[in-house]
């Protein structure tokens, strides 16, 4: 297939008066259309409704433009431009409406139940046909819209492939070959690709004059000139163009006396009553059928008793003969025409013909060939898919009526009288006056009239502590620091940040730590800092209970965050620093006024001396690199700051408030700024992304157990390290091991949340891994804190060793169990 056969060809432009008038002329065949292509999953109510809804707003707004001078068509292009563009819409509206809705995109409006035409208290629905129309139905309901359109065209519309292919590609159809695929499994699987179900004697074409779907009508069996056009000399049955009579002189009759395409434009027609003559040849109603001025014709002769144009209405149907001498007629029993009154058996009366039945869009079809009725099952013959598509059963216009539910009709009516009331009446109350209780009972109006709220958010009503009250209090925390910063002073900024805080909007990214209320505060907060940082103007509020962080850009008005952290209950320490902004990879902190110098110190390096930091004279520091949103563990940065009682390590946990660096055992713990604890801090730092962002006021690691290596191998450590929350609860512990190389990290042997092991309460800790020694053994090690009289592995490994430490011969890859027995006789687990 070339590229020129999916681009639609030029027919130039088509005005609006133009395309009414082809939709008006072949409405019913358009909705006909809709109603095939659109899923009958919708219901045959909805769909029928939906068809009707699709055709009606198929017109165009204005003039379609095109080439003014049309570019040479070929034969299959001979379609009224006005009826090409509608059935073109139609196809477009109805693969549209067979598509899924999904969440989050908003429904087209095709894909939405028509507002019209609507009809209320009635459902509709096509008559029902026979076994073969459900048949096909069903073939069809397992198609998807794309091949649905695709055999539309072929059976109903009489096109060949590239004709098909053409309008599928302009309908919007993304893969038109797997359209047309589908529609050939549908005519295997029906019988109609030109036999009908049964195949001639020579296998030339359907016995009954068929129509076949694939490229064009099927010729009658063993027929001359049987399509409706001239033969070429060779006697092939083919035109110049490759398609069964489809010589531009001439257009193939489609076995029903029709033409071969739906809704040509003008020209000399070939078919029964024209008074024209067709070549010699048995027609498909037997020998002897008769042309339209008496004398023997070749063409088919009309089965159905429709006009001979697809949009003529109520014209008398044909016979075999008309006013001629009388023929064979067809061997349906459908008499012929000759004047004497009478008609076959099962036929109809032979002046009037079978004519079209009254109602519907435009006619319902006549008497199908055999005689039956529109939608009869024959059993002596299948009609094919395309004398099924114009069954009764597929047309929307002739319709058939029934009620709705009537109990559950009864019942909404009932519900929504009775809501209505309702309604009615609960507004009625609340716009009555007095002091009745409203809404929020007795609670207080809203923030504007509430003078506790209002305080709050009143910027002149900030707590502001002077620069030398820290000196003389006796007490050194968040509430003595002094409000400093160069815009304290601005009270739009202020009143922003205190507006945000107590209702911040949907722009506002927020964060909290764990465990920290989000509210607004219960009073005028503390005013702790107001400046311009990195770029954006930053509020430090205090309430007693949190740490709010408030940050809007500088340019602009999108962007603002706002940052809670928990400091109840910080003392001298934890209240010594707070992160000010991180930008780029770093960070500044905002120190207290009591701290007398900065520094950073990188804890992977023990033995390197700490960086001083520079600050200003508000106590901002300078920014150094943080390790919060680092992706490697290459460096630990650490904010080391020195007050009147001696030097603390701060970590930056992606907090507000930076986590205190301890070392020792649990009941008195020290700042870890000694040399051994600096040293295995560097080797147990990159252990703290495990208590990232999870609320954490302190981190302690110490040693609880030394243990001579099997194979002279020296001696391991082993360490515990409990990180603490500002909250009490949710603390995270972690258990390691060191091997003697220095440079080596800790291993990882066991981690528990919220266990009280290794803190205040129970100091006590069991852990165990599996090692493999210098010469390639494996063993299992084990060692508890100081209280433990014995330890024992049982399961894959089974050992036992008086004291707190174990070495088990073991496998590579085993499991054990371990636990062990305080001094007390109490038997406890290893961590979890």
């Amino acid at each position: 297939m070339s590229t020129k056969d999916l681009v639609p060809s030029p027919v130039g432009p088509v005005d609006v008066e133009q395309a009414e008038a082809a939709l008006v002329e072949r409405y019913p065949r358009l909705v006909r259309i809709a109603y095939l292509v659109l899923p009958p999953s919708l219901g045959r109510n909805r769909r029928v409704l939906t068809a009707h809804a699709l055709v009606q707003r198929s017109l165009p707004r204005r003039r379609v433009p095109g080439p003014a001078v049309p570019e040479p068509r070929l034969a299959e292009d001979a379609v009224d431009p006005g009826y090409a563009f509608v059935r073109g819409e139609v196809l477009r509206q109805a693969l549209v409406a067979g598509l899924p809705l999904r969440r989050l995109a908003l429904p087209r409006r095709a894909q939405l139940p028509p507002l019209l035409p609507h009809v209320w208290g009635l459902r509709l629905f096509p008559r029902v046909g026979g076994a073969d129309e459900l048949a096909l139905d069903q073939r069809l309901s397992r198609l998807s819209g794309p091949g649905r359109a695709a055999y539309v065209l072929r059976g109903l519309e009489r096109q060949g492939d590239a004709e098909v292919l053409r309008v599928l590609a302009a309908a919007g159809v993304e893969d038109p070959e797997s359209a047309l695929s589908e529609a050939d499994a549908v005519d295997g699987a029906d019988g109609s690709d030109g036999s009908d179900g049964s195949d001639s004697p020579d296998g030339r074409g359907a016995a009954d004059g068929s129509v076949g779907l694939r490229g064009g009508p099927a010729t009658p069996a063993a027929s001359a000139g049987g399509s409706g056009g001239p033969r070429p000399a060779d006697g092939s049955g083919e035109s110049p163009t490759g398609r069964p009579g489809s010589d531009p002189g001439a257009r193939a009759d489609d076995g029903y006396g029709r033409t071969d395409r739906v809704g040509e434009q003008g020209g000399p027609r070939r078919g029964a009553g024209d008074g024209g003559r067709r070549s010699a040849g048995p027609g498909p109603g037997g020998p002897g059928a008769g042309a339209a001025d008496g004398r023997a014709g070749s063409g088919p002769a009309r089965r159905d008793g429709r006009a001979d144009r697809v949009g003529e209405q109520g014209r008398p149907g044909r016979g075999g003969q008309r006013d001629g001498a009388g023929g064979a007629g067809e061997p349906t029993g459908r008499g012929g025409a000759d004047g004497d009154g009478t008609a076959g058996p099962g036929g109809s009366d032979a002046r009037r013909g079978p004519g079209r039945g009254v109602g519907g869009c435009g006619g319902a079809p006549g008497p199908l060939p055999g005689g039956g009725a529109p939608g009869s099952f024959d059993p002596g013959r299948r009609r094919s898919g395309a004398a099924l598509l114009e069954s009764d059963e597929f047309d929307p216009c002739a319709l058939q009526a029934r009620p709705t539910d009537l109990i559950r009709r009864r019942q909404h009516a009932r519900a929504a009288l009775v809501a209505l009331v309702a309604l009615l009446v609960c507004g009625a109350l609340l716009g009555l006056p007095g002091d009745g209780w409203g809404r929020n009972g007795a609670a207080a109006p809203s923030y504007a009239r509430n003078p506790a709220a209002e305080a709050a958010l009143d910027p002149g009503a900030l707590k502001r502590v002077a620069p030398a009250v820290w000196t003389g209090s006796t007490r050194q925390d968040f509430s003595v620091w002094p409000a400093r910063g160069g815009l304290v002073g601005d009270g739009a900024l202020l009143r922003r940040a205190l507006a945000v805080w107590a209702r911040p909007g949907a722009s506002v990214h927020s964060s909290s730590t764990p465990g920290t209320p989000v509210g607004p505060p219960m009073g005028p907060p503390q005013l702790l800092f107001a400046g311009v940082v990195d770029g954006a103007r930053v509020v430090l509020l205090h309430d007693g209970l949190r740490a709010v962080r408030y940050a809007e850009p500088v340019e602009g008005a999108a962007g603002a965050a706002l940052d809670f952290a928990r400091t109840d209950g910080a003392d001298t320490v934890g209240s010594a620093a707070l992160v000010l902004s991180r930008a780029a990879g770093n960070v500044r902190y905002l120190t207290a006024p009591w701290v007398a110098e900065t520094a950073v110190r990188d804890l992977l390096a023990p033995g390197k001396a700490p960086r001083p930091l520079a600050r200003d004279a508000a106590g901002m520091t300078d920014p150094m690199p943080s390790p919060a949103l680092a992706r490697s563990c290459t460096r630990w940065n650490a904010l080391q700051v020195r007050d009147g009682s001696g030097q603390r390590l701060l970590a930056d946990l992606g907090e507000p408030a930076p986590a205190r660096l301890l070392w020792g055992p649990p009941a008195a713990p020290v700042d870890a700024t000694g040399q051994e604890a600096r040293e295995a801090w560097a080797r147990t730092a990159c252990q703290l992304t495990a208590v990232r962002a999870h609320g954490v006021r302190s981190v302690n690691a110490w040693r609880f157990a030394r243990q001579a290596l099997p194979e002279g191998a020296g001696r391991g450590t082993w360490l515990c390290t409990r990180a603490e929350t500002w909250r009490g609860t949710g603390s995270r512990t972690l258990a390691q091991f060191l091997v003697p190389s220095p440079g080596v990290p800790a291993a990882l042997a066991a981690r528990s949340e919220g266990s009280p092991a290794c803190g205040v309460r129970d100091p006590r800790v069991l852990a165990g891994v599996l090692w493999q020694a210098p010469g390639g053994g494996w063993y299992v090690l084990a060692a508890g804190s100081p209280d433990f009289a014995s330890l024992e592995t049982s399961g894959g490994v089974k050992g036992r060793s008086d004291g707190p430490v174990l070495a088990v011969r073991a496998a590579a890859g085993a499991r054990a169990d371990l636990n062990g027995v305080l001094r007390d006789g109490r038997r406890v687990g290893a961590l979890r």
